[in-house]
């Protein structure tokens, strides 16, 4: 005497869907979602641009008088080399509210949700950062106006003034997969919020950001000159035409534009590939 069984057909686990076009697709999708979700809360907006803003009048004018550029303490000169450090400071620190709220999304459960769907691995992340990415934009934008209006120029054309802005961009979306990789890591947003700043102010303050790395110890100098923040710095001065070029046996020094590029995508490489590793992993 034959049995039926009155289990129903057994549901097969969602199988990601490959091709470059479809991650692209994927990741545009998340992005989208994303940049909805930042629309309805524009307080993270306010306060992303009040922080960079307070950095430009804090030391533009509490310090702009005591910082020794190029031989002088003329504050105005200190307000053009002090630029490309808080554009690129700015977009580095995008890199905790990116951790932040890949962490909220971990917990709430929404990451789950999103990786029982057949998309592509690295859409979910890639899609976060992108958004950050335009984010950060908006925020580099409001910077150069507030910077324009207490006397920064650029002194090379547009052209080369926006090659800057890219590499500044490239940079901030460079870190904001560091900030995907701890946001993975952490089981509370606080603490992507805490963990993506405390490695940040020794990167950006350890660097020719804010004083002439020329004037530090040779062991602090040469830490400044290798690092990936620096040579971003650099070029900027370099492509705006703002002092504080000066001269330095450092590779990352003399050839700043290319050290940005090669430096922004080797970080791009390793921490997308550890990010999208832990994601498939993370619970």
């Amino acid at each position: 005497m034959s049995t039926v069984s009155e289990t129903g057909p057994r549901r097969a686990a969602p199988t990601p869907r490959g091709g470059l076009a479809q991650s692209v697709a994927d990741s545009l999708v998340i992005a989208r979602r994303n940049l909805i979700r930042m629309s309805r809360i524009p307080e993270m907006i306010i306060f992303g641009l009040i922080q960079p803003i307070m950095f430009v009048v804090l030391f533009s004018y509490v310090f702009g008088g005591s910082m020794n550029i190029g031989g002088t303490t003329d504050p105005d000169v200190y307000r053009n080399f002090l630029m490309a450090g808080i554009f690129a400071q700015t977009v580095t620190f995008a890199t905790a509210g990116a951790g932040a709220g890949i962490a909220d999304d971990m917990h709430k459960g929404l990451i789950d949700r999103f990786r029982s769907l057949p998309m592509a691995r690295g859409a979910v992340l890639t899609g976060r950062t992108l958004a950050d990415l335009v984010q950060t934009a908006l925020t580099v934008v409001v910077l150069a106006v507030v910077a324009l209006l207490v006397g920064w120029r650029i002194h090379e054309g547009v052209p080369k003034a926006l090659g800057a802005f890219l590499l500044l961009l490239l940079l901030g979306y460079a870190f904001s997969w560091i900030g995907a990789l701890i946001g993975l890591s952490v089981r509370t947003p606080e603490a992507a919020t805490s963990g993506g700043l405390i490695w940040l102010f020794p990167v950006t303050f350890l660097s020719n950001a804010f004083v002439d790395s020329s004037r530090m110890t040779p062991w602090l100098r040469h830490v400044a000159e290798w690092n990936p923040f620096s040579a971003t710095v650099q070029a900027c001065r370099e492509l705006f035409g703002n002092p504080g070029v000066s001269e330095s046996t450092a590779w990352p020094m003399q050839h700043p534009v290319w050290a940005s590029i090669i430096w922004s995508l080797l970080i791009i490489a390793v921490f997308r590939t550890l990010a999208v590793r832990k994601y498939r992993s993370a619970s």
